[in-house]
């Protein structure tokens, strides 16, 4: 079967913590004030309880309520396909395929917990949720969902991205949100950074430093994050848990799993199914490789600390692979990669050696998606062609080995917003 499709009655009605199955214990977060361990208390001027307690779980299972399941039903199970028309065109034993989140009403896997996130604080009465963006696709999703559950939106969208892609900011705008270009004069995070650098591109780091403070200082208002969190990789891992399901009905189980990363979320909700086997013994060979850009390297180049998660310091400090928090990437259009850590429960697995981790260049990522564009006919989101890149690096390895390996990766999104970067590419002026 080249197309691979669940019921929805098949939809997990658990996410998988990978917490209690992890080599060593994670490490907690520490105050941004006292680097003291955090407390439930600390992190509630930002985020509903509930979210709290499953960032802080200790169960291997967590139930989805019925409502985010209901929702989840607009596009959920997502298909697994079988890249038979790739895998004739590198001329390789490997077999291929990926798990396709650009079904969702936005485009990527970010809806998968925008929806979650959306709930847990129309139930506990918050009013707005503040958040940032990179390359606009966790903005397009946290907007979507918040109203869907009729929530208000702000969005703090990295300056670069703000003027390379407008339409996901038009995105935002048709599901009700504001989006504002960061730094901004909004905020005095962003205030303190235009200050220094006018002309900044921006990062992740401002943004959710812009996020956040707007969140503390409204009673009505929450922060949400779209990667990095215990939480939100929690909810992500619905991805895995049906591919799960899908290759068992495919007869077949992955040799290779490979996501992009930027924070960790595709990377983790793609793998960590499927690495509680490889961490309880079962299947002791299975690869996961996170795939980041070597302009932002934080897994392959970045030291494993401590540090913020945003620029200003407003954050908890977190036990991470970062390039460090005042860290500006180049505006490359894989803007959702461009940020300076790395979520430490995949820090964690990188550090123990449990996965692997690789960088490229811009060239080779464009080159490697449009191959898969003109075979399997859906152009990626830059970051997921990333993932694609290492993907016929494996294939490429299986056909000079001769080994017939499954590879199985997650397609995170399309690139239907992202012509100007394949407009960039063709002319030459990406290298």
């Amino acid at each position: 079967m080249p197309i691979i499709y669940l019921d929805q009655k098949e939809i997990p009605t658990h996410y998988y913590n990978i917490i209690p199955d992890l080599p060593k214990p994670l490490s907690p977060p520490l105050h941004p004030a006292t680097k003291k361990p955090l407390g439930p208390e600390d992190l509630a001027p930002l985020f509903p309880m509930e979210l709290i307690k499953q960032e802080m779980a200790s169960e291997n299972f967590i139930e989805i309520p019925e409502e985010v399941r209901k929702a989840y039903m607009l596009y959920r199970p997502s298909p697994l396909i079988r890249a038979r028309r790739l895998e004739q065109e590198l001329d390789t034993p490997a077999k291929i395929y990926y798990k396709y989140e650009g079904v969702s009403p936005t485009g990527s896997h970010k809806p998968n917990t925008a929806i979650a996130q959306a709930y847990y604080n129309k139930k506990e009465g918050v009013k707005r949720l503040t958040t940032e963006t990179g390359a606009g696709q966790w903005g397009s999703a946290l907007s979507f969902a918040c109203n869907y559950f009729g929530l208000e939106c702000t969005v703090y969208m990295v300056r670069s991205s703000y003027e390379q892609k407008p339409y996901r900011k038009i995105m935002m705008n048709l599901f009700g949100a504001e989006c504002i270009p960061s730094p901004s004069n909004r905020t005095d995070s962003g205030k303190k950074v235009l200050a220094q650098t006018p002309d900044t591109p921006g990062s992740l780091g401002t943004a959710i430093s812009e996020a956040v403070e707007d969140a503390a200082k409204h009673d009505d208002a929450k922060y949400s994050l779209g990667s990095v969190l215990n939480h939100v990789l929690l909810h992500q891992t619905i991805i895995g848990l049906e591919a799960k399901k899908q290759m068992e009905m495919a007869g077949d189980y992955p040799d290779i799993i490979i996501g992009c990363h930027g924070g960790g979320s595709n990377f983790a909700g793609i793998s960590f199914p499927f690495l509680q086997d490889k961490l309880k013994g079962k299947k002791s060979k299975l690869r996961a490789i996170a795939v980041e850009p070597k302009s932002c390297p934080s897994l392959t180049e970045g030291r494993y600390d401590y540090d913020f998660g945003d620029t200003v310091g407003l954050t908890p400090l977190l036990l991470m692979f970062t390039l460090g928090h005042d860290f500006t990437p180049p505006s490359i259009h894989a803007g959702g990669l461009r940020y300076h850590g790395a979520a430490p429960l995949v820090s964690l697995l990188n550090q123990e050696k449990v996965i692997e981790a690789l960088a490229y260049d811009q060239k080779p990522v464009f080159e490697a998606a449009i191959k898969f564009a003109k075979n399997q006919g859906i152009i990626p989101a830059p970051e997921s062609a990333h993932a694609i890149k290492a993907v016929l690096d494996e294939a490429e390895k299986c056909k000079q080995s001769g080994e017939s390996k499954t590879i199985l990766f997650n397609l995170s999104g399309h690139g239907h917003f992202d012509m100007s970067a394949y407009a960039d590419f063709l002319a030459g002026k990406i290298k």
